[in-house]
């Protein structure tokens, strides 16, 4: 017997939530927070009531850490926002998953968090994207990791990579920023930083005085 797409996507769906439940049985020794975060999240898309999940992902601060993953759960709920008609709520947390996926240089989900944006009656405005931005993601990091005052050989321990390496890419991105050294980075990360920050700011006051009133 041929099932209906219907009930086949239901199947799929049980069969999900399964697999998933038995992974979190399997952590009997307690996940990591990164680890139920994410459990958080694929609960969230597992069911029909998301909201809660969505918001446990989102609760503790320290999942900033992992900040594409906190991304694409705000970028998730802000779809599931949009679509139970919470424009408002949709359009901040759409915002901020635009805001990270910018920093991190993510162009595809920058581009789906602004599809989204744009479906609940905003349109983006052009996101600033100076010199630490415009780096290469991997250059960026290691950037961003001297401009904290990690040394070339700390910097290449964590990337796996050679200190010579590290301070090849850190010589060729010293022009780009307008830097001639690395005790300048510090204030080259923290000031482009804070304009991608005041740009976010800014769109999601947007959000909220373009939203209906209830």
């Amino acid at each position: 017997m041929t099932r209906s797409p219907g009930v086949s996507t239901a199947v799929r769906g049980e069969e999900a939530r399964a697999i998933l439940e038995r992974a979190v049985t399997a952590s009997d020794a307690g996940p990591s927070l990164r680890l139920r975060l994410i459990f958080d999240r694929a609960r969230a898309l597992l069911t029909e009531d998301p909201e809660p999940h969505f918001q446990a992902a989102l609760k503790d601060p320290a999942g900033e850490e992992w900040p594409f993953e906190r991304a694409q759960t705000r970028l998730e709920f802000g779809e599931w926002l949009r679509r139970a008609r919470r424009i408002t709520e949709a359009r901040a947390m759409l915002a901020q998953a635009l805001q990270i996926f910018e920093r991190l240089g993510a162009a595809p989900w920058a581009e789906r968090a602004r599809a989204e944006l744009r479906a609940a009656g905003l349109t983006p405005g052009p996101v600033s994207r100076g010199a630490l931005a415009s780096l290469p993601a991997h250059n960026r990091q290691i950037v961003e990791l001297a401009a904290e005052g990690l040394t070339n050989k700390e910097i290449g321990e964590r990337l796996y990579l050679s200190y010579r390496t590290v301070g090849s890419h850190l010589y060729q991105a010293f022009p780009l920023l307008g830097v001639t050294s690395r005790s300048q980075l510090r204030q080259a990360v923290e000031s482009e930083r804070a304009e991608v920050a005041q740009t976010a700011r800014a769109m999601q006051m947007r959000a909220f005085r373009r939203a209906p009133a209830s």
